[in-house]
């Protein structure tokens, strides 16, 4: 199956590393103009370099912090000016952050649904109307399973990652007549910079590979999932392909998530 984005220009936000670097490679190589979103210049650059290398399209990097309203302002206006139209939105940005619920202080759940829900509100209430003129558009926020089956100590993000599977369906449903898709695909245990930087907390002689090896166990594929399986079902998400698909939610999980 032959699945191309050429010709389309795509947004990611959370772009520089993980799952988000995945996706804007993804695109790029299959032939979409892509704008790198993340808050650290350095590394978003570095992202930029490496896919360039092999994009059929234009690949920028635009420094943007998306939990601030002006910062979305700014980097959608400037993707805009180096694309002249934006048909593709991932909402990719933020990490885990989990806890027991009395621990959460005002200041930590304010910014947890900065970066994770307004960021997604703000950029998708400025990619829509373009995407409804044009009657093209595709939008994909990325989720958790926890959105789906919230569990103990999952504050604030299963509650920001809720909010946004709600935003999916009721964007989906406004877009549809527009032919403007809403989906979300929702983080089971892939291999990504969070994982590597959690180990290397731990400060053991294990290699991080036997520590993969033993987080996957409990998965029912029995393996954590490679960012390049999670970024090629967000191409096909966003290619003509998927035409007929839209306001659902992908656990792309290996099937540990209780919850279809």
């Amino acid at each position: 199956m032959d699945v191309t984005l050429t010709g389309r220009s795509a947004v990611i936000t959370g772009a520089s590393k993980g799952l988000g670097y995945a996706m804007a490679d993804e695109f790029a190589r299959s032939g979409a103009n892509v704008a790198l979103l993340a808050r650290r210049a350095d590394v978003l650059e570095e992202a930029r370099a490496a896919i360039a290398q092999t994009a059929t399209g234009k690949v920028v990097a635009i420094t943007a912090d998306v939990s601030h309203a002006a910062d979305c302002q700014r980097a959608f206006a400037a993707a805009e000016g180096a694309f002249g139209a934006i048909d593709i939105l991932v909402n990719n940005a933020g990490t885990s952050r989990a806890m027991p619920f009395e621990q959460a202080t005002d200041q930590i759940w304010q910014e947890d649904l900065n970066l994770k829900l307004f960021g997604a509100i703000r950029m998708c209430r400025l990619a829509l109307p373009g995407m409804k003129q044009r009657r093209w558009g595709r939008i994909i926020n990325v989720l958790n399973i926890g959105a789906k089956a919230p569990r103990a100590n999952g504050a604030p993000t299963a509650v920001s990652r809720a909010a946004g599977l709600a935003l999916t369906k009721v964007l989906a449903n406004e877009g549809a007549p527009h032919n403007v898709l809403v989906n979300a695909m929702l983080v089971g245990q892939i291999v990504s910079d969070q994982w590597v930087r959690r180990h290397a907390v731990l400060g053991s002689n294990e290699p991080f590979e036997a520590y993969a090896a033993k987080l996957g166990a409990n998965i029912p594929l029995g393996r954590l999932g490679k960012p390049e399986e999670f970024a090629a079902m967000a191409c096909l998400l966003c290619s003509d392909r998927a035409g007929f698909t839209t306001g659902t939610a992908i656990n792309m999980d290996g099937g540990a998530s209780p919850v279809v």
